[in-house]
């Protein structure tokens, strides 16, 4: 008769045994310590051996199934983040690339990157900036009148077709929320210094939406804002600004 100690020694082995998984029993077989002259230690051994690599193959799957989930996690995090970034002109603007890259992307601002490739301007908006650039779509170069775009093309124009471009970009990132920021502190209204060395100044039109008003007195209404860059922020505007 087993002694009540016995009963209960293998009463919490069994407990313990069977408490894992599956193959982790098997695995265990491996640390029991049996006699040598016991006929069944070879098969223990190879049953011993098997659940080994049972255990490390289930251990790669393991492994394998957490590098897909991360692989899927990855996937569908940069599919969220690119929900975020602005369309402009049908395509993605990323903040990870400069004014150039993102602009000529754009199929509303053909004319202004051809604008800014016939002045020499490419270089300067590719480098670190920071600048704000207030970009004019197709639509808004069509408001000039009849020529105007293809006169300021020309070779000999590249001085005033670099005026009128710089009379756009203002140095440092400037956001929607900083540009009404200090429309409010200016009651109402902003004065802006451009590249170009001018003025433009800027108010809330509707109480909403940032509107532009150049030198000569034009007009200009942001349309998409905050179109954040590696070297600064693009603000699309409607209507072209021009210099004195």
């Amino acid at each position: 008769m087993s002694r009540p100690w016995e009963v209960a020694l293998l009463f919490g082995a069994r407990q313990i045994f069977f408490s894992v998984e599956p193959i982790e029993r098997l695995f265990l077989l491996q640390k029991i310590h049996l006699q040598a002259c016991n006929p069944f230690l070879p098969a223990l051994r190879t049953l011993a051996g098997f659940a080994n690599f049972i255990r490390e193959d289930h251990v790669t799957m393991q492994k394998n199934s957490m590098l897909t989930f991360a692989l899927v996690a990855v996937t569908i995090t940069s599919a969220i983040a690119g929900v975020n970034n602005p369309v402009v002109g049908g395509k993605e603007m990323y903040p990870t690339k400069n004014i150039i890259e993102n602009a000529v992307n754009s199929a509303d601002h053909t004319t202004l990157v051809a604008a800014v490739k016939a002045a020499g301007l490419v270089e300067t908006l590719e480098g670190p900036g920071p600048f704000t650039v207030f970009a004019p779509t197709n639509e808004a170069f069509n408001k000039l009148p009849a020529g105007t775009v293809d006169t300021l093309l020309k070779p000999e124009n590249k001085s005033l077709l670099t005026k009128v471009l710089t009379y756009h970009v203002v140095a440092g990132r400037l956001s929607a929320s900083d540009l009404m920021k200090m429309i409010k502190d200016g009651n109402g209204t902003a004065e802006l210094t451009t590249v170009e060395g001018g003025k433009l100044w800027i108010s809330l039109h509707d109480g909403k939406h940032i509107m532009l008003k150049d030198e000569k007195g034009g007009m200009a209404l942001v349309t998409i804002a905050n179109v954040f860059q590696s070297n600064g922020v693009i603000h699309v505007i409607d209507t072209v600004v021009m210099p004195n």
